[in-house]
Formats: structure tokens, sequence, C-alpha cells
């Protein structure tokens, strides 16, 4: 599919169907962010693939929009392992992570695979729950799998700012 229409046509799926995500897709997408650039190249982060009965119950423990997703990706990154930035107010923690996710989605609708980017849950419950390392950080959850019959776009998906009213030069 051409960049352009990836962009354009992905959106926010909230009803999954039954069928699972293809391991070759899978991987595509989970290739998609260990490319992804990371600041200073410290590739911080961690996905971790939810795809059994428990560990999709422990998803919906923790929030209630899995929408029936047969994969989730959990991104997290490394506290310990991030570039502090001049003036010591920002890392790249959470900015590299959300870049390696953005990579994940787009690819994901590239391969013909919907997606819903996650952040209503408690990233610290969330990783209590799944037991990860004190040093990672969660950033969010990707469901992916494949529209249930009749989901599509919101009737407000094309709706756009010109870019008149969100860019500016100087």
């Amino acid at each position: 599919m051409e960049f352009q229409e990836v962009v354009k046509n992905r959106f926010s799926c909230k009803k999954y169907s039954d069928r699972p995500v293809e391991a070759e897709k899978l991987q595509q997408i989970l290739e998609a962010g260990r490319l992804a650039p990371t600041a200073k190249n410290l590739q911080e982060q961690h996905i971790y693939v939810l795809q059994s009965e428990e560990a999709l119950a422990k998803v919906d423990k923790v929030t209630p929009c899995r929408y029936n997703a047969p994969t989730v990706l959990l991104v997290a990154f490394d506290r310990n392992n991030t570039f502090t930035y001049p003036g010591g107010k920002y890392d790249s923690g959470a900015e590299d992570a959300t870049i390696v996710a953005t990579h994940m989605v787009l690819a994901a609708a590239d391969a013909g695979v919907d997606s819903c980017w996650l952040n209503f849950f408690d990233p610290d419950v969330t990783a209590q729950e799944f037991g990860l390392p004190e040093n990672e950080q969660v950033l969010m959850l990707l469901d992916l799998g494949y529209a249930d019959e009749g989901i599509g776009p919101t009737i407000k998906h094309a709706d756009r700012k010109d870019l008149s009213e969100t860019v500016t030069y100087l």
C-alpha cells in the first residue's frame, strides 16, 4: 500500500473478529518497531506480545479497551537506558517508545492488520500485573487484529483541520 493511503485509511478499531494475526504479519509489525529510530540508538524499548488466554485476561483486568483483539502488544521502555536532553527536563524514553509504537501501528495498517492505541489504563498497575522489571515503564498497549464485520472508521475519521490551522512558518 502507498504510504499516504496507509496514513489516510488507518483507524482505531474498536471491535475485532476472532481471526488471529498471522505469525508472518506479526513479525513484520515487530520488525518495523525494531527498525524505528531512537535517541543515540539506545533502543530502550521492550515489546511484550500478549496472545495467551492468561495474558489477554490480564489485559482485560487493566483496561476495558481490548475490544476482543486476539493480540496485544505492551510497549515499555527501560528508564535506566535513556538519553537526557539538554536542560535536564526530558529524556528519550517515552519519545522513543512512541516512535517504535507508531512504526508498528503503520506497519500493521500496511499489512492489513487493524489496531488501536490504548492508553486507558494505569501503567504502574499494568507493570505489576505482568511482573515487569522495576526499570521498565509501560507506555501503551496496542490492540492488533482484524475488524469485525461492519466495523470501520468513525464518521469523523476524515475530518481534519486545514494545515493553516496547525502549521506556522516562522
